[in-house]
């Protein structure tokens, strides 16, 4: 700052200089020499400075991006398409987020995981991260074909057994009438229990007995293209 001041004190002074009537007024060629001096002197001056680190290097501001990520809050299916009618490629387990790697709307994530992309529901999925790159993907197509014929219980084809406290054991055993499913899912009561593997044709579970209401439990095989499926007569205990 101090040299700035003193700088421009010499180009006043130079000026003034010039301006007095008298003899000893300097020569045009001196005058302008000074002056080109000054302004050389002031281009050298630097007007900024870079911010630089401990090390030396400077710092330059860098935008960040953060990987967008799926999380579950259980165990869920992840499949070839949008829908339970398409296979099964992984289950997403609560303590593995997997990375998301497209978006199919409404509400499906196309994930990477170690057996392959995967399409899972948005309806039990946890997004994170940033999705400015998450590019918009269409559907896969269904096979071509049709559904997979349904199951038929056996002779003995459920039993269950009542217990004073409550619980209830139920067994099921049907036949696999198809070849061409893609597993079998278990319904108690309306609500799915679980997805079975492909020819599947035994269930066993204990659970408490609903009151008055009886217990109902229906068998579906299922593929791409539909599901079809046998149900049981209910099950009640005195």
């Amino acid at each position: 700052m101090k040299r700035i001041i003193s700088l421009a004190l010499a180009t006043g002074l130079l000026i003034s200089s010039c301006n007095l009537p008298n003899s000893n007024a300097p020569a045009p060629h001196i005058a302008t020499a000074a002056t080109l001096t000054v302004e050389a002197a002031l281009n050298a001056i630097p007007l900024a400075s870079s911010t630089k680190s401990d090390s030396g290097v400077t710092a330059e501001a860098t935008s960040t991006f953060s990987q967008p990520m799926a999380s579950v809050g259980d165990v869920v299916n992840c499949r070839t398409g949008p829908g339970i009618n398409y296979n099964r490629v992984a289950q997403i387990l609560p303590e593995q987020p997997v990375r998301i790697i497209g978006f199919f709307p409404p509400n499906y994530w196309i994930v990477s995981t170690i057996n392959g992309d995967c399409w899972l529901s948005g309806e039990f999925t946890t997004p994170s991260g940033d999705f400015t790159a998450v590019s918009t993907v269409p559907a896969p197509p269904t096979k071509q074909g049709g559904m997979p014929k349904a199951p038929s219980f056996t002779t003995n084809g459920w039993s269950w057994f009542c217990y004073g406290t409550g619980q209830t054991d139920v067994s099921l055993n049907w036949k696999d009438n198809a070849s061409d499913e893609k597993g079998y899912r278990i319904y108690r009561n309306g609500e799915l229990v679980i997805e079975l593997p492909v020819d599947s044709t035994f269930f066993k579970e204990s659970v408490l007995y609903p009151g008055g209401q009886g217990l109902l439990y229906k068998v579906e095989a299922f593929n791409e293209v539909g599901a079809v499926s046998a149900s049981t007569n209910p099950m009640f205990c005195q």
